[in-house]
């Protein structure tokens, strides 16, 4: 071998050896993937903008919650189970948070606007607790929040003409703090998973 290509070989190696601890640097500053137990839909190209009045009759969009984890779930307030049960895991969840429960806000959207006034919504956000807020759209605007959401709702009659109820969607969507939809949380989760994923997009987000 001559002595050129011997020189040649041993700066090749000099160079891979001081490259090694860039590497491993690299490496131990790389930040750790993100595990959840609901279902990951980051980057989903739906839930992308939120333009309603809540039951104080404010104009609300996703912007006003950034810094905060939000949980949307749409529902009624006359449902006999399924919302009760959601919103009463709900308020669980942000006891289990203790502190970082200042950093979720949960929103609730009416899929009965004929019947939930802005009176009744407000009653029923106090019940559970006093800083969720709900939002209804009017109801010209819900096939549209509903098809930019992708959930499901339809009338159902009863005996009466005001004694229907409604089908809908029963997940809940996580948004993290900029307002990005990360997550789908199935209905019947429960409340001590919902936190462990909400407290896992707070470290990831810097929280």
């Amino acid at each position: 071998m001559s002595e050129t290509l011997q020189n040649v070989q041993r700066r090749s190696l000099l160079l891979a050896g001081a490259s090694l601890p860039i590497l491993a640097t690299l490496a131990a500053c790389s930040p750790e993937p993100v595990s959840f137990q609901s279902t990951d839909i980051t980057g989903a190209s739906f839930a992308q903008s939120l333009r309603l009045k809540d039951h104080n009759g404010v104009v609300r969009t996703l912007a006003d919650f950034q810094g905060k984890i939000v949980v949307m779930f749409f529902g009624f307030t006359q449902c006999p189970d399924v919302c009760p049960t959601s919103m009463a895991t709900l308020a669980e969840v942000k006891r289990l948070l203790g502190t970082d429960g200042e950093k979720l806000q949960v929103a609730f959207i009416t899929v009965d606007p004929e019947r939930d006034t802005p009176e009744l919504l407000n009653a029923y956000m106090q019940s559970f607790d006093p800083t969720f807020l709900a939002l209804r759209p009017e109801p010209a605007e819900l096939e549209g929040v509903a098809k930019d959401f992708k959930i499901y709702y339809r009338k159902v009659d009863g005996p009466t003409p005001t004694s229907y109820t409604m089908d809908h969607s029963a997940g809940k969507y996580i948004f993290d703090t900029a307002g990005r939809v990360r997550l789908f949380s199935n209905y019947g989760t429960t409340p001590e998973v919902i936190a462990q994923d909400i407290k896992a997009l707070l470290k990831s987000s810097g929280n």
